[in-house]
Parts: structure tokens; C-alpha cells; sequence
């Protein structure tokens, strides 16, 4: 069944976002993206067993991302592709309590996916976002658990070179520094909504924390450490790479 959650785009697409559904079952996640009073949607759900279900037409405004932004596009809908993920995530832990794993046989249909929705469109690695790189703090999905890594060594998305052991602290919630607002003016480069304050205040807390639970997912505590560093250098030196 298609969603009648949609309205027409505004911007050319530039974006694709990737989510879990956050709900207890395929079922359940697919009834609330077609219920037209949740007014939620997004053009595609990928199920467990990797089967994938158009739900809206990509040349059609899903209503995924909701208030955020990249690169200074505040109406991510009309300029974005949304793929939700059947994966309960933060809402829905495992019976010990853990965050449920997304199975093989999914990822590889999500990859396969996203080949085909860049191709279609053009879409930049740099690009490629989870629902927690456009709305870091009111978001967490597709989560730690979402093996970026691997969707980046398919061709899916950017992922930075190997960290170093030194994980000295820099900066922490409440610092001020001149070199705040250097790290912030970076983050804004790379398509963070960002600030430049020159404090480690809690907005920018919260997107130092979506850098780590994409790119650092074993520690997201929203500091700035030197492996932190080593992920914005990395990530900056492939954005210009891709300009140049």
C-alpha cells in the first residue's frame, strides 16, 4: 500500500537519509508511515528478511526527516530521498537490553538500494546522512549499530581513515576556545547545522555526539578528543577531494 503522506518537492534532490522505523515490527512501522493522521512517511521501508516496499514516488515530498538540516537546507524533505529501516533501535532494546542488530540479508538490500537512489540522482557521498547527521539533537537513528563502515566500503556513503590510539581530551561541555570555532566552522563545511559560538555549548555537544555514533560508535559522549579530530580531518580532506 502506498502512503498518501506526500506533498510536491521544492528543491532538486541533493540527499539521502537513512532511519530505523523504531517500532516493534514491520507491521506496525508500516501502518503508522500509512496513516494519514501520523502524517509521517518515506519512499522506502527495507523489512528484515530484505525486501523492499515503495511506499512514496521519489519525485514526491515524503514526510521523513522532519525540522533539521544540511548544508543549510532546512526543508531536507524536498531535497532528500528517505529510507526507513526496520529496526527497533533505542525504542525497542533487545530481551538483555541491547540495540538489535540489523541482519546481513537487509544491509545488503539497503545497499543495494542506495546504489540505485545515487545513481538515479547523482547523490554525493558526502550526502548520504542518517536521521542523526541532519537533527543531532532530537535524533539517533539508524544508531550506532548501523554499519556505516560496511555501506562505505560497498560505495555507499563516506567513512574516514583508520583513528589513532590517542584519544587525549581537548575540549569538554562548557569550554571556550578560539579553536571551538574552527572545529565548529568544519562541522558547518561538512553539512552539520552548526553554530560557530567558539564554546562547547550543548548544540554543538550534540553534534559532536552524531559524529561519534556514526563514525566513532564505540564511545558517544560529546567530547572532543584527538580521535574526534582525526575523524573532521579525515572527513575534510575526502569533501575536498570530491570538489577538486
Amino acid at each position: 500500500m502506498l502512503s498518501p503522506n506526500f506533498n510536491d518537492r521544492k528543491l532538486p534532490i541533493t540527499m539521502l537519509v537513512l532511519h530505523y522505523t523504531g517500532m516493534e515490527t514491520a507491521e506496525v512501522a508500516h501502518e503508522r508511515l500509512c496513516d494519514p493522521e501520523a502524517e509521517v512517511s518515506a519512499h522506502w521501508l527495507v523489512k528484515e528478511g530484505g525486501q523492499i516496499e515503495s511506499l512514496v514516488d521519489e519525485d514526491k515530498r515524503a514526510w521523513h526527516a522532519g525540522v533539521g538540516s544540511w548544508n543549510g537546507i532546512t526543508d531536507v524533505n524536498s531535497a532528500s530521498i528517505g529510507v526507513e529501516i526496520v529496526n527497533g533501535g533505542h525504542n525497542v532494546l533487545t530481551a538483555e537490553g541491547h540495540l538489535p542488530p540489523y541482519p546481513d540479508i537487509q544491509i545488503l538490500a539497503v545497499i543495494k538500494l542506495c546504489k540505485e537512489i545515487i545513481a538515479r540522482h547523482n547523490i554525493k557521498a558526502a550526502n548520504i546522512v542518517g536521521h542523526s547527521d541532519i537533527a543531532p539533537e532530537r535524533k539517533e537513528d539508524p544508531g550506532e549499530h548501523f554499519p556505516w563502515s560496511g555501506l562505505a566500503a560497498a560505495g555507499v556513503g563516506n567513512w574516514p581513515a583508520e583513528l589513532s590510539e590517542d584519544n587525549r581530551v581537548l575540549f569538554e561541555l562548557g569550554d571556550r576556545d578560539r579553536g571551538l570555532s574552527i572545529i565548529q566552522r568544519g562541522l558547518a563545511d561538512l553539512g552539520y547545522g552548526i553554530s560557530v559560538t567558539g564554546c562547547l555549548d550543548e548544540q554543538t555537544q550534540a553534534v559532536i555526539r552524531a559524529v561519534q555514533r556514526r563514525y566513532r560508535p564505540t564511545r558517544i559522549d560529546g567530547v572532543i578528543d584527538m580521535q574526534v579530530m582525526d575523524v573532521l580531518k579525515s572527513l575534510s580532506l575526502m569533501s575536498r577531494s570530491a570538489v577538486a
